[in-house]
């Protein structure tokens, strides 16, 4: 297994330390960055000397919104692996995430084993694209 470089995009200061904690605990992740509005998550993400394996973007950002942070991560010439953890997973949110470019979706409060098991996997070397949990 290799160290998932992490970018994380959450505006709840205790939502983010818990998941940086848990996800540092469970899977060989390092967190790299941390952006609590679109406008610094798209900095970040463009910017070509910052390597990343994988971006956990929340929908509802302090400003902007995570939608905004999937549609600049489409456009950007390095591919990321990009996931959706929100409160808000409705099947409307899902659907247009995923047509954002994300790859997997999940509820804060109820997925959370979920997307531990899938950073396990992507840590394991398997293509987050199309990953089931």
């Amino acid at each position: 297994m290799h160290q998932l470089k992490t970018y994380i995009v959450e505006d709840n200061p205790v939502i983010r330390e818990s998941l940086i904690s848990a996800l540092e605990e469970l899977v060989p992740v390092e967190v790299v960055g941390t952006a609590q509005d679109e406008s610094t998550a798209v900095q970040w993400l463009a910017r070509t000397d910052n390597h990343v394996d994988l971006v956990i973007v929340d929908i509802f950002l302090k400003g902007g919104s995570g939608l905004g942070v999937l549609r600049a991560a489409s456009r950007l010439p390095q591919r990321h692996n990009v996931v959706v953890l929100s409160n808000y997973a409705t099947q409307d949110i899902r659907r247009k995430c995923l047509e954002l470019g994300a790859d997997r979706v999940f509820d804060k409060s109820n997925e959370i084993d979920a997307l531990i098991l899938y950073c396990g996997r992507l840590a394991a070397g398997e293509t987050g694209h199309g990953v089931l949990a």
